[in-house]
């Protein structure tokens, strides 16, 4: 029997961060004036299901909420795409939420889901093959903010794109426009994407999102550093490091930080750096838009909106857009 997905290689995907590039990564963001780290890196198998507990607890609002629209919506949105499309997820994660849409999409030509974490992507493409024997799946592992292949199978099926969660909110307005058009290039004039935009909305309801009672969030953030230690080569404590987050009224935008407990040096394949009490590694930014702000930046990145549906309590929008200006390379 043939195994599954054998084109899936992450060591030959384009754009994949490979074991070089985390470690370059990681030593020019703790040797930055202000320590950061790559939001990017949270997902490795363990971070990526830490991610999947999250959206399960109760104070975390935008999943269930987005889902929530997706179920309500599924047949507007589906009239949105072009017929017979190739749907690309960037992304992609768990399959909770494209399996929302899957009923109301027919004929689509194939799913392509697009995520750096190889196992969990993998896992995922099994079982919705398992669940939609009728479906094709094409799995792509690579990190979706830099130029990757799409699969050469999928001829001129037309394209559309997916991309939820509110993930666009992680990149800083530029750096999210930058990431706009990289999608158009991706899928060519005339695609339509499908991106999901958490909204401004009350301070508390925000901070209480990311510090959830049952520690998971934290726990997510600590895995980094896990991480950082085992693929890297680092001797963190994670006991000396505790998790923070909060809502920036001026930025727009939540943060999420690892802070040092106590003065400590840390060494990270074989450099050492030093932590002061109170000193913060910046892991993730997580901006919120209004309406017309994030139509306002779409359209600069060559987007144009088509629709926009909202809960009715304005937490989260989905929103669709047309690619119009930016050609496929």
């Amino acid at each position: 029997m043939n195994a599954p997905f054998p084109h899936l290689a992450p060591a030959a995907a384009p754009g994949e961060p490979s074991d070089r590039s985390f470690a370059q990564d990681v030593l020019a963001g703790l040797s930055a004036p202000r320590k950061h780290l790559a939001a990017k890196y949270f997902y490795d198998q363990r971070g990526s299901a830490l991610f999947e507990a999250i959206t399960r607890q109760p104070e975390y609002y935008p999943t269930r909420t987005e889902l929530a629209i997706l179920d309500r919506e599924g047949p507007a949105i589906a009239a949105a795409l072009p017929a017979n499309a190739a749907l690309v997820e960037f992304g992609s994660g768990s399959t909770a939420k494209v399996r929302r849409l899957l009923p109301h999409l027919r004929g689509l030509a194939a799913y392509v889901p697009v995520d750096v974490s190889e196992e969990f992507l993998r896992s995922e493409a099994e079982a919705l093959v398992r669940d939609r024997a009728d479906l094709r799946v094409e799995p792509v592992a690579a990190d979706f903010t830099r130029p990757f292949a799409l699969p050469g199978d999928l001829a001129d099926a037309p394209r559309a794109g997916f991309f939820p969660g509110s993930t666009i909110g992680n990149f800083e307005p530029e750096a999210a426009s930058t990431l706009l058009r990289g999608f158009a290039r991706t899928l060519g004039p005339g695609a339509v994407l499908i991106v999901g935009v958490d909204l401004v909305k009350d301070k508390a309801v925000l901070d209480a999102a990311y510090n959830d009672a049952a520690g998971v969030t934290a726990a997510f953030n600590l895995n980094l550093l896990a991480r950082i230690n085992r693929e890297v080569g680092a001797d963190f404590d994670l006991d000396a490091f505790s998790h923070a987050a909060f809502f920036d009224e001026n930025l727009g935008r939540i943060e999420m930080h690892l802070v040092s407990r106590r003065s400590q040096l840390v060494t990270v394949a074989g450099v050492p750096f030093g932590f002061s009490p109170g000193e913060t590694i910046h892991t993730e930014n997580s901006y919120k838009y209004t309406l017309p702000g994030f139509r306002a930046l779409a359209r600069g990145a060559g987007w144009e909106s088509k629709a926009a549906w909202t809960d009715a309590a304005g937490l989260f929008s989905v929103h669709a857009l047309s690619a119009s200006t930016i050609r496929r390379h």
